[in-house]
């Protein structure tokens, strides 16, 4: 099939790669010109293990190419796909400008039929108002015999950073939500190759359950937050905590990990988002507004933790071992690690960090001053207290013996309990984790 993508950012970019590898011809529109002109070299934005490698194998095939304009491409669509982002508003509301901008912006270009698939993240009823902007646009511009074949489809993403390529070819389900039963066939077939139940509902549906699954997670991990805080008031420890509560199939032990909250720019966004949704149409969402007070209260009590045993912080220095928001990416939005990290420097500490992917990122939001050092090692440098804040596996392969070598303090503060089994009291540290120290 001939497939537009609009929007190449992390949901955008990793699709059409992935429906380029399946076989589709795929034309990827964005209107950052520097962006497209990167991704025309063969070089991805952003890091996702596996994804530059299938990005230059289509392009050497002639599946995937990327363009900043619509109206080249728009021609051939038989399916045109919305990734086109919805970041949220001061209010946690999705801001839907860009991709209402783009819904009639197709309207005034297309004129054929074509199936429109929204893949953004979008409050329930979203893809219904997406299609009156797209009919309205044609009616505009003299195309009113298209308004009846041109048809909408919600297929929301469920792909997970630092592993979206594996997601994409083998996922949990596939929801194909709309009105038309031809449609559904069609958007069914053109995953023919994934790997994945498929689930076809309304457009409601099909809209609630991305947001209702982001949720769930996040309250998932909220409540085990809750639980590590009453664990180390208990002398208990939230890990066999999580492993006995997970042994249970009706519960499972995914999401169940202690740490300083959820972060990244899904999580965050979404629950507001659905939060603020209930609000507009009148229903209290009580359990969300707990969520997000849980997660921010996390951060909250882990820096004060630091604090309270590093006092005054103001001079001192700080390692810290991971800015992005999960491993495995580069993404440092609405990182848990950045925002620990501000409250150090704003605290007059002198920060020193390091992370594999995500310093280049991280250089645009920190301070000058800040220091950006080469090696997990050399971040710890002099160091009264070292911080580890996201879960790189490459952090436990560290050795210790250099590691208390180079240091000043002996506390080490593990936001992930990443560290944890590895009895780092016998290279003469102070370890403190989460829901595990008294």
């Amino acid at each position: 099939m001939n497939i537009i993508m609009i929007g190449t950012g992390y949901v955008g970019l990793t699709t059409g790669v992935g429906f380029a590898e399946l076989g589709h011809k795929v034309a990827c529109v964005d209107i950052d010109q520097q962006k497209i002109a990167q991704l025309d070299l063969g070089k991805c934005p952003i890091y996702e293990p596996g994804l530059e490698e299938l990005l230059k194998k289509n392009q050497e095939n002639g599946n995937i190419v990327f363009t900043t304009n619509l109206s080249l491409v728009i021609g051939q669509a038989e399916v045109i796909i919305l990734a086109v982002q919805t970041p949220p508003k001061a209010n946690g509301e999705s801001n839907l400008d860009y991709i209402m901008k783009a819904a009639e912006q197709i309207g005034e270009l297309l004129d054929h039929e074509a199936i429109v698939i929204v893949k953004s993240t979008v409050p329930v009823g979203t893809n219904r108002k997406i299609i009156e902007c797209i009919r309205k646009a044609l009616e505009e511009n003299g195309k009113s015999d298209l308004t009846t074949v041109v048809q909408i489809a919600s297929v929301p993403e469920f792909l997970r950073e630092g592993c979206a390529m594996k997601d994409f070819f083998k996922s949990d389900r596939v929801v194909i939500g709309t009105d038309d039963e031809i449609v559904s066939a069609i958007v069914e077939q053109m995953h023919s190759g994934i790997e994945a139940p498929v689930l076809k509902t309304t457009l409601e549906s099909a809209e609630l359950i991305k947001s209702a699954s982001n949720a769930f997670l996040a309250t998932k991990i909220s409540f085990i937050n809750e639980m590590a805080n009453i664990a180390e008031m208990s002398g208990a420890d939230v890990r066999e905590i999580a492993k006995g509560v997970g042994m249970d199939s009706r519960i499972g032990s995914k999401f169940l990990q202690a740490g300083i909250g959820y972060g990244g720019s899904c999580f965050p966004k979404d629950v507001s988002a659905l939060k603020v949704l209930a609000g507009v149409r009148g229903y209290d969402f009580h359990l969300l507004k707990a969520v997000i007070e849980v997660n921010n209260k996390q951060r909250e009590l882990f820096f004060k933790k630091v604090q309270k045993a590093l006092s005054p912080l103001k001079g001192r220095r700080i390692g810290v071992w991971g800015i992005t928001f999960k491993p495995d990416t580069d993404d440092i939005r609405d990182s848990a690690s950045m925002d620990i990290v501000k409250q150090l420097i704003a605290h007059g500490a002198d920060v020193s960090v390091y992370d594999p992917k995500g310093m280049e990122h991280a250089r645009h939001v920190l301070p000058d001053h800040i220091t950006f050092a080469p090696t997990p090692i050399d971040a710890a440098n002099g160091a009264d207290a070292l911080l580890v804040l996201t879960e790189w596996p490459e952090f436990k392969d560290v050795s210790f013996p250099t590691l208390k070598a180079r240091m000043i303090g002996t506390q080490i503060f593990d936001g992930r309990n990443c560290l944890a089994d590895l009895h780092l009291d016998q290279f003469g540290f102070e370890y403190c984790g989460v829901g595990l120290c008294t």
